[in-house]
């Protein structure tokens, strides 16, 4: 059984703040991920499973309060219980920053990747799809 791609998107607000300067905590992205692998091992396997470990991450630029990320993801292996996956998060909207109007904002033209990551989740056998 192939598995699509899968992408959740969601705006940040200020209760992601974690930093000085509207700066959101890297594992922001790590959960929304963990999200993305959720819903592919439901599509793949009809269970949610669980994440075993991150093989990488890499943190490539800031998220901040008012941005919108996408996290995309996909299986790129299929073991008998390990899935493995692969996942990137994007920046596809961010504020301004434009004192006169701080709720100004704009759709970025080419979004900025902001995270990337590699990692292994795991199915019990007795609930595989066949």
């Amino acid at each position: 059984m192939s598995t699509p791609e899968v992408m959740v998107r969601m705006r940040i607000g200020m209760e992601q703040v974690h930093y000085a300067g509207d700066l959101v905590d890297g594992a922001m992205m790590l959960k929304l991920f963990g999200d993305v692998a959720t819903e592919l091992l439901i599509r793949h396997d009809g269970d949610e499973g669980l994440f075993r470990a991150y093989d990488a991450v890499e943190f490539l630029a800031p998220v901040q309060a008012g941005d919108y990320i996408e996290a995309v993801g996909s299986i790129t292996h299929v073991g008998n219980s390990s899935r493995k996956m692969r996942f990137e998060a994007r920046k596809v909207i961010r504020l301004t920053g434009n004192p006169d109007n701080p709720a100004e904002a704009e759709v970025l033209d080419e979004p900025i990747v902001v995270c990337r990551a590699s990692g292994t989740c795991v199915v019990p056998v007795d609930r595989q799809r066949r």
